[in-house]
């Protein structure tokens, strides 16, 4: 069986916030490569508020899963770039000065929404420790399509039945591994989101706080996995979980890791937890010969770039 007729694109597996509308007049630019192994594009204010203004309940209650917008084939590469473990400690919304390995995830995980060739789309995302206290790490395929960037991207953290109880946050920067903006290579399929609120000026971390975010780990570590599935018999309203121990990828081409997981279409871009409470993947694909398994991307010195481009 080839490669592309197993691969089960990541958002029909994966369930998990909402993809948003695209941005109208004024919204993302150009996508511009920055010599670290990171693509990027930033959002105009105008943008933003057409973003926050786009998402009605309607709207969000009528988005899709990302099923097409993950590739059905992967390059394979020799290996993923591995630099020296590196963690960023996590603050509580509570506490913002402390450092914590981990805020409550009910809190810091949310669905995102996008708008991508007209369809508007869910996925999921997660707050993460950053120096600028609002970036969100979700999946790449929830950012960007063959080269093409989403627009009225938003974040809803803590999305529970309908309620968003900490507002809506519109991207001002959208960056992704240079690997999946510029061949779609599912191994590299992780982005970072700079947020920012609908009013007011305060960060992210300062609403619900933000996880710590790990990189250059060891493989096959213990993770436990988030995201909204909206599949059957999922319908997306809530946060649900799944763990396992991360074993390599032996069907296809891919350098991910999989884990037990049964969640569905929706849960794509949802953060994978070590144990010390450190995100250190997201959801990624699933093959549709192997049930229950969710793989999520290699945090390695790729991953660690667009993070970094996005965090500062």
């Amino acid at each position: 069986m080839t490669h592309s007729t197993v691969l089960r694109r990541c958002a029909r597996l994966l369930g998990g916030a909402a993809l948003v509308g695209g941005l109208a007049i004024g919204g993302a630019g150009a996508a511009t490569a920055d010599g670290s192994d990171a693509e990027r594009t930033e959002l105009s204010g105008t943008a933003q508020t057409q973003a926050h203004d786009y998402w009605t309940s309607a709207r969000m209650e009528a988005a899709i899963p990302a099923d097409d917008l993950a590739p059905e084939d992967a390059p394979s590469h020799d290996a993923v770039e591995k630099g020296d473990p590196v963690t960023v400690k996590g603050r509580s919304a509570e506490a913002p000065g402390k450092n914590t390995q981990a805020a409550e995830a009910k809190d810091t995980v949310g669905k995102v929404f996008f708008t991508q060739g007209g369809q508007d789309y869910v996925c999921s995302g997660n707050s993460v420790a950053s120096s600028n206290g609002s970036t969100v790490a979700t999946a790449g395929h929830c950012v960007n399509d063959a080269g093409t960037w989403a627009t009225n991207w938003v974040f809803v953290p803590g999305y529970d039945h309908g309620a968003a109880p900490y507002g809506t946050w519109a991207a001002t920067d959208l960056v992704s591994t240079d690997e999946w903006v510029s061949s779609e290579d599912i191994s590299y399929d992780v982005a970072f989101a700079t947020v920012s609120p609908e009013s007011g000026s305060g960060t992210l971390e300062d609403a619900v706080g933000s996880t710590s975010i790990a990189f250059n780990r060891e493989r096959g570590a213990h993770y436990t996995s988030y995201g909204y599935p909206a599949a059957s018999p999922f319908d997306g309203e809530s946060l649900e979980s799944c763990e396992g121990t991360a074993t390599d990828d032996t069907i296809g081409d891919t350098l991910s890791q999989g884990i037990p997981c049964d969640m569905t279409g929706g849960s794509s871009g949802g953060p994978w937890f070590l144990d010390d409470g450190a995100q250190n993947s997201v959801n990624s694909f699933g093959y549709t010969g192997q049930a229950n398994v969710m793989y999520g991307p290699y945090f390695g010195s790729e991953a660690q770039s667009a993070y970094q481009e996005a965090a500062a």
